[in-house]
């Protein structure tokens, strides 16, 4: 069955003013992100930004990961130029030939492939920053994507952190669960909740969960304080080109469970941002926006920072939907300043 179709949101915030051209000037967009026919785009923030693209006159075009290439000191990808509706069966319309064009051809290129961030992602982003050394407007900047591990991110900010360890022995994490009692155990390189686990000090599993996470002492995992407040959300907190949005999605979990994740059953309900997380926001969104990161999604629980999220950040339409801000078109007046 084909999901409920959503309406345009309205937005609560003024749009930014024009600057120079920025507003008059139709740009080429180009959008790297996972295959097409997989997205679901009653909820994908990609597809919500090139929503907002297109109704402003903008072209957009999709790129697969796997069409980069690299020749003669040129980055090129076959792109498929799309036209989008406002329906989700189908939400787009393929609107001219694929072309094999060099990412300089466009105004701004925005990488959203999801992980697993294994050795071809980390390859995509080396053929990313050669095209921005040839001239191409890439976001977020593939050197700062590269170099902001989502989980250890949080290390150079350790004044919003909770109680953290980065360890691969079983003795300092044995110790940490010892000495705090209850522990989030995770791999570096999950997403979506996959492979979390918590343990407490009187947990008959943790030896084995330890072993199976570090993979017998040959992979390196974060252990965190476990924070109670996660029964009141896991929120994620949007940083666009620098600017705080106002509002949090809290992914709230499931009964029974301590994920908050939504792809592990938790429910998302956005909220305006306490104190606390606005604070912790406006310390970090201009230092990650010096680094060319223009869409971040924060992790907070309790006030705690938890994890830095660089390489597509979701959430965009479930504020949107619920609080009527329009973060996906934030996200386009930022790219109409930086082109502009």
């Amino acid at each position: 069955m084909a999901a409920p179709r959503r309406m345009p949101v309205r937005p609560v915030r003024a749009a930014l003013p024009p600057t120079g051209d920025a507003m008059t000037r139709a740009l080429k967009l180009a959008f790297i992100l996972d295959p097409l026919a997989g997205l679901k785009p009653y909820k994908d923030s990609t597809i919500a930004m090139m929503r907002a693209a297109a109704a402003r006159g903008h072209q957009v075009w999709t790129i697969q990961r796997a069409a980069l290439t690299w020749r003669d000191g040129v980055v090129i990808a076959r792109a498929l130029p799309i036209r989008l509706t406002e329906d989700d069966a189908p939400w787009y319309e393929i609107d001219g030939d694929e072309l094999a064009l060099p990412l300089t051809s466009y105004d701004a290129v925005l990488m959203r492939q999801d992980p697993p961030f294994d050795f071809e992602y980390v390859t995509a982003t080396w053929l990313l920053e050669a095209a921005k050394e040839a001239g191409a407007r890439v976001f977020n900047d593939p050197a700062a994507i590269r170099d902001h591990s989502e989980k250890l991110a949080i290390t150079e900010f350790p004044q919003f952190t909770a109680t953290s360890l980065v360890a691969r022995d079983a003795v300092d994490l044995q110790a940490f669960i010892d000495e705090l009692g209850d522990v989030i155990l995770k791999p570096l390189d999950g997403m979506g909740g996959s492979q979390i686990f918590r343990v407490r000090a009187d947990d008959p599993n943790r030896n084995v969960i330890i072993e199976t996470l570090t993979a017998e002492g040959a992979r390196t995992i974060m252990a965190q304080r476990y924070l109670k407040e996660i029964a009141e959300g896991d929120k994620r907190v949007l940083l666009i080109g620098g600017e705080v949005v106002p509002f949090s999605l809290a992914r709230i979990p499931a009964a029974g469970e301590t994920r908050g994740n939504l792809a592990a059953g938790g429910r998302g309900v956005a909220m305006a941002l306490s104190a606390r997380e606005r604070a912790i926001a406006e310390y970090l969104a201009p230092i990650l926006w010096a680094r060319g990161l223009l869409i971040v999604g924060l992790d907070l629980i309790g006030g705690h920072l938890t994890e830095i999220n660089v390489t597509s950040p979701t959430c965009m339409v479930e504020i949107a939907t619920q609080k009527g801000f329009d973060v996906a078109g934030l996200v386009i007046d930022k790219l109409e300043q930086a082109c502009a």
